[in-house]
């Protein structure tokens, strides 16, 4: 007797930019805050709204809706910092992204996932691990391990460090 095994479903943090919903695997995202002070640094790049202080660490924080390609973040009371981990060349970086709004966790299968089309995007292929249809709307899943470069990263690290 054999047992097949059903896709074990993955959870997703979705989350608002614009009139767009995104997600990103629950195991990168380490918390969400609600978006404090935040400091400009100098000559970073237009993506790096600058850095907060997360009890007692510098953490770089991105704006997200730039990073994509849209206008910058309009703040509001829903918009918040997610607090992401991610690794680029095996280095291990904690980062904010700001987004407009969080949604909800989502449970999604590999079954489900479907690739996103080329043609059209307005989205670097290679940031999207593909798109889910839900009841009410596309969301696009990001990997947050592409979003940035290694070069990007060690800009955005080095962003918070004093000399």
């Amino acid at each position: 007797m054999s047992v097949e095994t059903a896709s074990v479903p993955l959870s997703y943090l979705s989350f608002r930019l614009e009139e767009e919903t995104f997600a990103v695997n629950v195991a990168k995202v380490l918390e969400i805050l609600e978006v404090p002070y935040i400091t400009r640094v100098p000559h970073t790049p237009n993506y790096i709204s600058g850095i907060i202080n997360l009890r007692g660490s510098v953490l770089p924080v991105i704006d997200t809706r730039i990073r994509f390609g849209l206008t910058p973040t309009d703040f509001t009371v829903n918009t918040c910092i997610v607090v992401l981990q991610v690794t680029i060349d095996n280095q291990s970086i904690v980062l904010g992204a700001l987004v407009d709004s969080v949604q909800e966790v989502l449970q999604i299968t590999n079954e489900q996932i479907k690739t996103p089309p080329s043609l059209g995007s307005k989205y670097r292929s290679e940031f999207l691990l593909g798109l889910v249809k839900t009841e009410e709307h596309f969301v696009m899943l990001l990997d947050m391990d592409q979003v940035f470069s290694a070069e990007e990263l060690t800009a955005v690290s080095q962003s918070g460090q004093v000399d």
